[in-house]
């Protein structure tokens, strides 16, 4: 199978290997001249992306990096971000590397023209439209994970530092003009974070379709979504360099942040706050904690799985999909409960009220509360 292409839906997406040689064409045709470089510590000295920067200088581009972005970035991390961009007279943001990297970029293109904190764009009913959307600077996304699909989102999660909270910034133009889903740039993934992401990807399909609101077209890409990962996270787990793996994860993990304009549920609400308070990888998080949610939402969700369990290869309609997804789990190393990942229940009341507040809970196809919310976070930790 070829597996390359150009699409556009829900953006422009230059798709396959090899494909980030094509670097320079996407900053021109989203009429960057001197972009910069956004992506985390752990990324910046490695060789995909001083290759890219290679790729950069060679077109005449610079090679302006900023990589001071934390596993779930803070508007700490964002003013420093702007300053680096003005410091250097960027003109537009490369936003490379897995959902922390992704999401910060955006928010620095974003950001860096406005004069209101970032708080006053957080996605509250019209809240975006405070933005001086002239100002945004234009964006070319590259995932190097396939996890989050940041890069053909919306908006961007930033962590405030002073009260722990994931929040979600949003506007319609934080929508890269170009990405590049290279999969080669995925293939030096540890085991453990191809694993995270790539559970990331599935939870974004599995609560997308779980989600009560009315969108057919994200139903059938989460439908699909969830098919890939089954069918090719094993063997991208398995073995890190075949790249048809690589590249179908890369294809869900966009599928699953384009699907979820349906909603998120349960899952992310109480990722969210475990994430902004313990730091834990949100990926894995998301995994430890969908097992519970599954159980929790039988009542409203068990005759759609019904429906589409034995597509996903899966015999036993949702009792059998709700088995699989704990044996999936199991095979690709994540842990059972959250108490392994370092999280305590003495911080429960704060993960209650930061999960009860997160936007995710309007997706969730059974009512959430602070009674049931605890139960659940006592379920998985």
């Amino acid at each position: 199978m070829n597996l390359v292409g150009n699409w556009s839906y829900p953006t422009a997406i230059k798709f396959g290997a090899g494909r980030i040689q094509e670097l320079a064409e996407a900053c021109a045709q989203a009429g960057m001249k001197r972009p910069l470089l956004v992506t985390d510590k752990g990324l910046a000295d490695l060789p995909i992306t001083q290759a890219t920067l290679d790729i950069m200088e060679e077109a005449g581009l610079g090679r302006g990096l900023f990589s001071e972005v934390d596993p779930n970035p803070s508007e700490l991390n964002l003013e420093a971000g702007v300053a680096a961009y003005k410091a250097g007279d960027h003109d537009g943001v490369i936003a490379f590397g897995g959902g922390s990297g992704l999401d910060l970029g955006k928010m620095v293109a974003f950001m860096a023209g406005q004069t209101r904190p970032v708080w006053d764009f957080e996605d509250i009913g019209d809240w975006w439209t405070r933005a001086d959307a002239d100002a945004i600077a234009p964006i070319v996304a590259v995932p190097t994970t396939a996890g989050t699909g940041s890069e053909v989102g919306r908006a961007s999660v930033i962590t405030n530092s002073v009260t722990h909270a994931k929040k979600i910034i949003f506007h319609p133009k934080v929508l890269p003009t170009v990405v590049i889903c290279d999969p080669e740039l995925t293939v030096g993934m540890p085991k453990f974070i191809t694993a995270g992401t790539g559970l990331d990807a599935f939870a974004h399909c599995v609560e997308a379709f779980s989600s009560p609101h009315y969108h057919p077209m994200s139903q059938g890409i989460a439908i699909e979504g969830m098919k890939l990962v089954i069918d090719n996270l094993p063997r991208a787990y398995a073995d890190g360099t075949d790249l048809e793996a690589r590249a179908n994860m890369m294809s869900a993990a966009a599928m699953g942040a384009t699907a979820f304009q349906k909603g998120l549920g349960a899952i992310h609400a109480l990722s969210h706050p475990v994430g902004a308070i313990f730091g834990t990888h949100h990926g894995t998080t998301n995994a430890v904690c969908m097992p519970a949610v599954l159980a929790f939402n039988a009542p409203a969700i068990s005759d759609r799985f019904d429906q589409v369990a034995g597509y996903l290869g899966i015999k036993g309609g949702f009792v059998g999909f709700q088995d699989f997804v704990q044996q999936f789990n199991d095979s690709l190393g994540i842990p059972r409960k959250l108490s392994d990942m370092g999280v305590t229940p003495d911080r429960m009341d704060d993960l209650v009220e930061g999960a009860i507040i997160d936007p995710s809970c309007g997706g969730n196809p059974v009512e959430l509360n602070r009674t049931n919310l605890r139960e659940l976070f006592e379920n998985t930790i």
